[in-house]
């Protein structure tokens, strides 16, 4: 395989190759017709095909609770992010405001 054809394969976006999967899996194309298109090895196809239907497997088995409990988990870190800049954005116009008084 040449150089130039792996940098290619390396530009591939992560929405590109679930684009691509997705219509292998519909039946709109086929991994040897994409291998043609695109100029990448079928196999290199087929193993983005099995890496998806892993994900939609893992998927359909994910429980909502646990799902909720991963977005909730989620939220309170994004929360205490944001509390935690907030307080430092504070802090920092305290200190540059003059004589180190707070203007509000």
């Amino acid at each position: 395989m040449s150089a130039v054809m792996e940098e290619e394969i390396k530009r591939w976006t992560a929405c590109r190759k679930s684009a691509l999967v997705l219509e292998i899996i519909q039946g709109k194309t086929t991994v040897a017709e994409a291998s043609r298109q695109f100029d990448i090895p079928p196999s290199e196809i087929e193993s983005w095909v099995d890496e998806g239907k892993r994900g939609l497997e893992n998927a359909l088995r994910a429980k909502p609770e646990d799902v909720r409990q991963q977005y909730e988990r989620q939220l309170k870190d994004l929360q205490e992010a944001y509390g935690e800049a907030m307080l430092e954005l504070r802090a920092r116009k305290k200190l540059a405001s003059p004589l180190g008084q707070d203007e509000t």
